[in-house]
């Protein structure tokens, strides 16, 4: 097996990493390929700023669910259909209003209390509400239960593309922390089972996107620590993103007004080996490098990417 087939049988996949890594367009060309494995899947972006689609070039969301490439028709023969891939944007709270209606089942009374000023104090100051919220769309997205937003569609698979570092290591840490608070009720419940659910490397995997530069290196490492710290977790794989492409053996002819960028080209080029290298004593498990591509965020970086991601494919079995 493929690290992407071993990828491809999991239920949720959290992305996360230091802001401005590439996680979104990383996120996007890794569900790409899941999908062409034949999985149906739905890549979830929490973020009130709407960038996912933009990798696509495809509307927002606006919550909805979008799907972003064509369902392909059965293979001869009666096999099975290729997969397919979606996206939808959530905000958090809505989500947690929508799992406040799973609960109450009474729209009347679910509307009093959303709109009850203690309700919204709760919200905003419960830790990990919002998180659990999250997660537990996520889940009830494979497991086709409830009758939330996301519910109507048979998804195989969700690739969430999480809050940067620290707030992905909530994210994640979220279920457990809710359980120790409520220990009774539907929401200790809930709690309990997302305990499990992430905890379980053979339904959630997580990867973690980074730039080969000291700050995002150092924050990887910690991230991998605080994983294993709080969640019990370690990351099934790591994207080293953004990689400047070698620089030449032989000199190379320039302007003048080059000289500036050629120095700049070899610097960070010196300080992407040195940060690979760390990385590569320090991180045990699956790592994948990703080069730098001459394209604005879209769908021709993201080609690019995901074919790089493919001919990492027998690297990775």
């Amino acid at each position: 097996m493929t690290l992407f087939e071993r990828l491809a049988s999991r239920q949720l996949i959290v992305v996360t990493g230091k802001g401005g890594v590439g996680k979104t367009v990383v996120t996007a060309a890794l569900g790409s390929v899941l999908a062409d494995l034949g999985r149906r899947v739905l890549l979830v972006e929490v973020d009130p700023r709407e960038n996912l689609h933009q990798v696509f070039d495809a509307p927002p969301s606006g919550g909805e669910i979008v799907q972003v490439t064509p369902v392909r028709p059965e293979t001869a023969g009666g096999g099975a259909a290729h997969g397919s891939l979606w996206l939808q944007n959530l905000q958090p709270k809505q989500v947690v209003e929508d799992l406040l209606r799973q609960h109450l089942h009474l729209e009347l009374l679910t509307r009093r209390v959303i709109a009850s000023p203690i309700f919204q104090h709760f919200m905003e100051g419960a830790p990990g509400l919002k998180e659990l919220a999250v997660l537990s769309d996520a889940e009830r997205v494979v497991r086709q239960k409830g009758k939330g937003r996301s519910s109507h569609a048979p998804f195989d698979l969700v690739v969430l593309d999480a809050p940067a570092t620290g707030h992905g290591v909530s994210l994640l840490a979220a279920p457990h922390l809710v359980a120790d608070v409520i220990s009774h009720g539907p929401i200790g419940a809930q709690a309990r089972e997302l305990t499990t659910f992430v905890s379980d490397p053979e339904r959630t995997a997580i990867v973690v996107v980074t730039l080969a530069e000291e700050l995002p290196v150092l924050e990887t490492l910690e991230l991998r620590e605080a994983l294993d710290r709080l969640v019990g977790r370690t990351p099934e794989l790591l994207v080293i993103n953004a990689l400047y492409p070698p620089f030449p053996a032989t000199p190379i002819e320039v302007l003048p007004n080059d000289e500036f960028l050629i120095d700049l080209w070899r610097t960070r080029r010196q300080v992407n080996e040195r940060e690979v290298a760390h990385l590569a004593e320090a991180w045990p498990g699956s790592r994948l490098l990703l080069r730098m591509l001459p394209a604005d965020r879209g769908p021709r970086l993201l080609a690019g990417l995901r074919q790089q991601l493919l001919e990492q494919q027998e690297q990775t079995a």
